[in-house]
């Protein structure tokens, strides 16, 4: 059993209240681009909103692959024609959301790409209700979006809009967008946490791994 699964299952035995030992987060200042976050100062900041958190879908299974052959093939739920995500990618995604609903970290906005398996990460994650978007779309379609450059310009747009307040927005897509339009190349349902700067622009605060996720629920959702 792959060890974010064992912590998970852990974590769903034992109650909320008899965490042993419960920290505050009062205080937090504010991210910093190249300064690290501890685990504390990176809950209170969410908790705070302001930060939009890009995932890339959970695991799929390998064995299937995409078949595009027109617009619109994407969508499809239909192993036989497009990737899916695998029953392990599927636990993760509710591992992770189930966490982030834990940690009472305030979701705004739940934004996916198109493609079954990053819509149903997101639907999986249990966040809120899920609005698909070209702006994230898999660069392997990219064609019939304007080409490469145009997702990587509508995918940083995303990124560096702000929530609304008091909120983090999700976005759920692929890890080649991110690799493409930002410094960051995400592992399956890696979160990465990104704060927009007013300007147009976003700095990346930090990486957070599903294991990480699960690790921070245990620590603090008793807070």
């Amino acid at each position: 059993m792959k060890p974010y699964l064992v912590m998970r299952d852990r974590f769903a035995c034992i109650s909320f209240f008899v965490i042993l030992i419960l920290l505050s987060i009062g205080g937090t200042a504010p991210a910093q681009e190249g300064k690290e976050l501890s685990d504390e100062q990176l809950v209170g900041a969410l908790r705070q909103g302001g930060y939009n958190i890009y995932f890339r879908h959970a695991a799929t299974d390998w064995s299937q692959s995409d078949q595009v052959r027109e617009a619109g093939d994407w969508t499809s739920c239909d192993p036989s024609r497009i990737r899916q995500l695998s029953d392990d990618g599927r636990e993760t995604a509710r591992a992770v959301g189930a966490a982030i609903r834990a940690l009472r970290v305030p979701v705004g906005k739940v934004l996916a790409s198109p493609y079954c398996r990053t819509a149903e990460t997101a639907s999986l994650m249990d966040l809120g209700q899920v609005e698909t978007t070209i702006d994230v779309m898999n660069m392997r379609v990219a064609d019939y979006f304007g080409g490469r450059e145009a997702i990587v310009k509508t995918a940083r747009a995303r990124l560096a809009a702000k929530p609304a307040p008091g909120t983090n927005a999700v976005i759920v897509a692929h890890g080649n967008v991110a690799r493409d339009s930002t410094p960051v190349y995400p592992g399956e349902a890696e979160g990465v946490v990104f704060l927009p700067d007013g300007n147009g622009g976003f700095s990346v605060v930090t990486r957070v791994s599903p294991e990480r996720w699960v690790e921070l629920a245990g620590k603090f959702s008793g807070d």
